[in-house]
Formats: structure tokens, sequence, C-alpha cells
């Protein structure tokens, strides 16, 4: 027989127990104690951690929300009904994850990343954790580059730069998805990945949206995440994190991304509901405690990085839907103390058919002209105190019937570009085009005009500047800015232009 040593057993035994943990997978395994509105309560899952992925029986997926003492609550993304009280639940040691990458450009997807435009799976590999720490101010630079929405109520008075985040705010019906997908339509050319995040909208509203960015070619340059009204509130939840994930893909490799969140009231709602059902403490209008966090943790992960990081940029416009006008509400004021700056599109003005119905007064940008081309900046600065005083003298007016010349004056002026400023859906402009209109606005081409010509002279007036004006616009183009020669050579364009349009009015008349 042979001898074993002691010291030869002591090793093998050693190198056994060394092994013995890759050998065996222990899962930690709890069970369900109550189930009920898309919620489960767990008990003996001790180590989860908040918001990881849980694996639920028949391939349902959860994540850990509240972490108490005694249980665990989650929320189940998917149909619920197939669980059951006493299921065992398993922890995936995993957070939630979407799959990014450039092959999701053009698709339609849930809050999971999942496409839902039968066209097949998604060719991509990589995954990006849906929460995730915002940059530090070390690693951003001050915006600097414009993100033009075509819009020029918006590019002159409210300009956005890239790597801002300014928020759409106005009651339902004012116009706040239109100025979103406007902005998608006009960034086909400008290098741009727009994601547009639906938040518990009608399935027909988004189908809608798709459609109108597939007929206008949009669909090349965009993602759109949908988390519609039918959907359970995780779902809803998750949405806006997921597509901001989506965009950190695009910031993080150098490139610049919009994401669009339409609309984050509806997303704070969703968070109620999931809160109230965990038996979160309610707190003002029943929302919890950390509603605020829930945006500002979202919105603060949208910058622009420092050259060191890529220079890439994340833009967001998230939009906030308001009750009767009131911004002073508990969720607005939550996400205009976050963002840099808000688009107020008001009721009455919509109404009146002034569209987009920007309320100049109340919107303001805190970025703003440090991001914007400079020739748009000079024909906007004037053009915002001219509109400010002509809402003054108007609403004085009212009273007054006997008005002195420069106060007539002002009012005219004020009207002119009040419609000059109208501008139809789905019709973005170029700087170029916007400047010369403004231009001519604000330096009095349009005061003997009447008010209903305006449209006219103004579709005129972009057709002659291309046909007619080349040169002229190619050194609008390369100035970016409207020096003394720049400035000479459109004074005598328009007065050019400005005659052969009286004289065709005069000749249609007649």
């Amino acid at each position: 027989m042979a001898q074993i040593k002691a010291d030869e057993i002591t090793q093998l035994l050693r190198e056994q127990i060394a092994n013995y943990d890759a050998k065996v997978q222990v899962d930690e395994v709890g069970t369900i104690t109550s189930l009920g509105d898309g919620i489960a309560r767990l008990h003996g899952l001790d180590k989860v951690m908040a918001g990881e992925l849980l694996s639920f029986p028949h391939g349902v997926a959860g994540l850990a929300l509240s972490l108490e003492e005694d249980q665990v609550g989650a929320v189940i993304l998917g149909d619920y009904t197939e669980l059951s009280e006493g299921d065992e639940v398993k922890r995936t040691g995993k957070i939630l994850s979407v799959p990014v990458g450039d092959a999701m450009i053009g698709r339609v997807v849930n809050a999971l990343g999942a496409p839902i435009d039968d066209r097949g799976p998604i060719a991509t590999t990589e995954l990006l954790p849906v929460e995730r720490l915002a940059p530090g101010i070390i690693d951003r630079q001050p915006v600097r580059e414009p993100m033009a929405t075509g819009l020029k109520a918006i590019d002159a008075m409210i300009p956005i730069g890239r790597g801002q985040r300014e928020l759409i705010i106005g009651d339902r019906q004012t116009g706040k998805t239109a100025v979103a997908l406007d902005t998608i339509l006009n960034n086909a050319k400008n290098d741009l990945i727009c994601i547009y995040c639906a938040i518990g909208q009608k399935r027909s509203s988004i189908a809608q949206v798709v459609q109108t960015l597939t007929e206008a070619g949009a669909m090349g340059h965009t993602i759109v995440v949908a988390a519609s009204a039918s959907e359970p509130a995780p779902m809803l939840y998750l949405a806006p994190y997921a597509a901001t994930a989506l965009g950190e893909y695009f910031r993080d490799s150098g490139r610049h991304a919009l994401v669009i969140y339409d609309d984050l009231s509806k997303h704070a709602m969703a968070y109620r509901e999931i809160s109230l059902l965990l038996r979160r403490p309610p707190g003002r209008e029943a929302y919890p405690g950390d509603v605020f966090y829930l945006h500002s943790r979202l919105l603060e992960r949208s910058a622009k990085l420092s050259k060191e990081k890529g220079g890439g940029s994340l833009t967001a416009l998230p939009v906030i839907e308001t009750q009767a006008g009131d911004v002073s509400a508990y969720i607005p004021t939550n996400v205009i103390s976050i963002t840099d700056g808000q688009i107020f599109l008001e009721t009455d003005l919509f109404n009146s058919g002034v569209r987009p119905a920007v309320n100049v007064g109340l919107s303001v940008s805190r970025v703003g002209f440090s991001a914007a081309i400079k020739a748009v900046k000079q024909v906007g600065s004037t053009l915002k105190l001219d509109l400010a005083q002509y809402r003054e003298l108007a609403a004085f007016a009212q009273f007054g019937s006997d008005l002195d010349p420069l106060t007539q004056k002002q009012l005219n002026r004020g009207q002119r570009l009040t419609e000059l400023l109208k501008q139809p859906q789905f019709h973005p402009l170029t700087w170029q085009q916007q400047t010369v209109a403004l231009f001519a606005g604000t330096q009095g081409y349009l005061d003997s005009l009447q008010v209903s010509e305006i449209r006219a002279f103004e579709d005129g007036l972009y057709k002659y500047f291309d046909a007619m004006q080349g040169p002229l616009m190619e050194e609008l183009t390369k100035k970016r800015q409207l020096d003394d020669e720049v400035r000479e050579k459109l004074h005598a364009a328009l007065k050019e232009y400005k005659a052969g349009f009286a004289a065709e009015m005069a000749a249609a008349t007649a």
C-alpha cells in the first residue's frame, strides 16, 4: 500500500477549499410576501442594493427600490399577474442597464431599450446603467456652441446652447411638443443625435410623432423612447433615465446629443404612484420628499464635456405641463430651479394665432447669448427690447384713445414684429434667414406694410436672398456677425427687395 504523507493530504484539502467558491454558485434567494398593483414585498434579500435588478419567476424582472429593516419593496417591470405570493426571487447583483450604440439610431424602443417598432432586434452589445453619476465641474466646460431650434422667436431671443438644460413649460395644447419636433427637424444637418422620450402619452400620439419624423426624414438621426400611458408606472419612471443613458453614450464618445423629455409632469406622477404604493410618506401635493432629487439627478447628467473628456455634449429639453398657467406649482418650480432657463408658452397667445406662443417676458435663457451666433445676437437683443416696450404700451394704449406719434410708431412696430415672429409648424429656418428677416423687422422695413402683407413679404424675402444675394449670404455665413460692410449691403438689398415687393402689391390690387 502506498504511504500517503500527511503534508500531501493537507495540500489537497487546501486546494479543495480554495476552489470551493468557484465550483459552487450560491444564489441569494428571497420570497414574495405580498403582491399587488405592480409592487412586491420581499423577505430574505438582506444584502440587496437599492436599484438592483431582481429575477422573478416566468422571466419577469423587478427593481429593488425600498430597502427596509425586515423587507424589501420592489417594483415589477412587466406583467405581475403571472406571479403569486410565496414565489422565489433571486438577486442578480446588477444595476439595471439599457443597450446603447449607433444601432439604436432610427429605432423606437421601450424604457428597457427593447425594440417596439417591428423591425427586428437591435445589433448592439454595449450596455450603460440607467442611473449614473453626473459629470463633475472639472469635467465640464462652459456652454458656447448654439443648439439651433430653427424658430425665430427662440433662437433670436431665448437661444439654447449645446449642453444647456432649457425647460419648455405651458398648459396642455400650447405647442410644447411642436417646439421639440421642430428642433429635431432643424438638426438633421447639424450633426446632432436627438432622443425623443415620450412619457405617459397615448400610443396614437407617439405613433403620430414617429410618423411625422419619418415623413420629414428625421428618423435618420433620432431615437424614440416610448413609455405610453397604458404601460405600468415603473416603465414611465425608468423611461427618461434610459433615454439619458442613450444620450450619454454619444456625449462620452465626443459627439453631440439632444434629449427631449415629454413630459416630466407625468414622470413625477408615475413616481408618486410608485412611492405611495411602496408606503413612503407623502409630502406636498402627495409627492414623496425626494421628488426634487428625482429630476435633479436626471437633468444634471446633461453637460458640455471638457476637451480632455472629448468635448461631447448632451442638451436637455424637459417639458412640463402647467395647470391654468400656474408656474408656481410644486413640480414646475422644482424643474425651473434645476434648469438653465425656460420657454413659457402661453394659452392666450396660442389661441390668438401667435405660434410658437412664446411669452417673451416670462421666458429666459440663463446661458443665452454666450452660445448664440453673433449676428443673431445683434438682431435679437434689440428685438427683445422692442417687443417688451410694445407689450407695455399695448396694455396702456387700451385705456387711452389719443396717442402721440412716437407711441403710435412703437405700437405699429410691435404689431409687425409679433407678426414676423409667427412661424408655421415644421418649417425651421437657418440662422442666416432669421438674421435677414429680423434685421428687416428691427430696422423698420416692415413699418409701412399692412400687417396682413408681412407673411407674403417674408416668404418672398427668403427667395430673393437665395436667388439674388448669394455673395452677401456667403459673406454673412463666413463673418457670422453684422459689421458695417454687411449692414450697408443688407440695407441696399432690403431697399431693392422692398421696392419690388411694393410694385408687386400695387399691381395685384390694381
